[in-house]
């Protein structure tokens, strides 16, 4: 199991838990980092002082490494980058790549950058920025995502990179099978979210939870409905009204969340607006899609914190309908590492392929 994202990281393996809203807290990251893996805490959905005290809490839990998930186009994204740097978290990852100069500010403080692409064509773009690991996520993801399967995305940006960095596949995968067809394609490790969400360390409500695991592989819907972008989450009555609303009646209820998440992170509405302008240029959005953005963070925290299942949405990846149990972070990283062990020496001719309890009698 040892590659190099593990080397870059400073984990045991390489396995990474994603940095998702809501969900990505002291609790997870610290299990997950202290269980092998790389856990990463989710800031989008934090203030700066949350985002300190966060790291304060999983430095007096683990001493193993971390990151954190940064939103680039944050409006103090300056300061917690500084943050980060005075802290001595080692990587900052990103949804959406920062630009070179803040690249190179945290180069020059020896912070790692790892951003998440959906695209061949963003990943040519980040190599020329100068990033140290690229997160690719395929179409089966949950969240924001594309329209292309890991299957033929991972390859395409595994060509592209041609080994100058870690790739870490992300997008379907939940045991160690996936983890050794990714580094079959030449990825260098896993990166997971779902399979992570529903563990025991997660500080998702538990009723939520069995939502999740309630939900078949065809459970789930890509919509645009949300916040203008393709959102894979579980398909839910509210879900299927969103899908089926007009203007008139959605931007109002955009507007009151928006309004919402005003008050619960502190921002102004004027820094709301440099952050909507950001969003339209670098998206192409409309203003109505703009507005819409506001329905996601406090739309995924409806459910992922305050465990209102008629009130919000469930951000998933489709390997929700193959995940039927809530272990803890460390039990899932060690069966991921036995499994691909097994499968890679059965693959080598060193282990046989295990029998399932049904064929025992044959």
């Amino acid at each position: 199991m040892h590659t190099p994202l593990v080397d870059l990281l400073g984990s045991k393996y390489p396995i990474v838990q994603t940095g998702m809203g809501w969900v990505a807290g002291p609790s997870l990251v610290s299990a997950t980092s202290n269980a092998g893996a790389f856990g990463i805490i989710a800031s989008a959905t934090m203030t700066y002082d949350e985002l300190a005290r966060a790291i304060t809490t999983v430095k007096g839990r683990t001493q193993a490494p971390f990151g954190v998930n940064l939103r680039a186009d944050a409006d103090d994204i300056r300061a917690r980058l500084d943050l980060l740097i005075a802290e001595g978290v080692p990587v900052a990852s990103f949804a959406q790549a920062p630009k070179k100069d803040l690249i190179d500010h945290l180069h020059d403080h020896g912070v790692k950058v790892m951003p998440s692409i959906g695209a061949k064509r963003h990943a040519e773009k980040v190599m020329e920025w100068g990033v140290d690991a690229i997160l690719v996520q395929g179409g089966e993801g949950g969240g924001h995502t594309g329209a292309v399967p890991t299957s033929l995305l991972l390859p395409e940006v595994v060509d592209v990179v041609d080994g100058r960095v870690p790739v870490v596949a992300a997008g379907g995968y939940f045991d160690g099978r996936g983890l050794v067809s990714a580094l079959a394609y030449g990825a260098s490790g896993v990166a997971m979210g779902t399979r992570f969400l529903l563990t025991s360390d997660s500080s998702v409500p538990v009723e939520v939870k069995q939502a999740y695991l309630g939900t078949p592989v065809t459970g789930t819907v890509v919509t645009t409905k949300i916040d203008g972008a393709p959102h894979r989450v579980i398909r839910t009555e509210l879900v299927d009204e969103m899908d089926s609303a007009s203007a008139l009646t959605a931007v109002p209820k955009a507007v009151a969340n928006a309004a919402k998440f005003r008050s619960y992170t502190g921002l102004s509405w004027l820094e709301m607006a440099r952050e909507g302008l950001a969003m339209k240029k670098r998206m192409d959005l409309s203003w109505a899609e703009v507005i819409m953005a506001g329905n996601t963070p406090m739309l995924t925290k409806a459910t992922l914190v305050d465990g209102r299942l008629d009130a919000g949405i469930l951000p998933t990846g489709q390997v929700v309908g193959v995940i039927d149990d809530l272990p803890t972070a460390a039990e899932v990283v060690d069966r991921i590492v036995a499994e691909a062990g097994e499968v890679l020496g059965r693959l080598t001719g060193g282990v046989p392929a295990r029998r399932s309890p049904a064929r025992e009698s044959d």
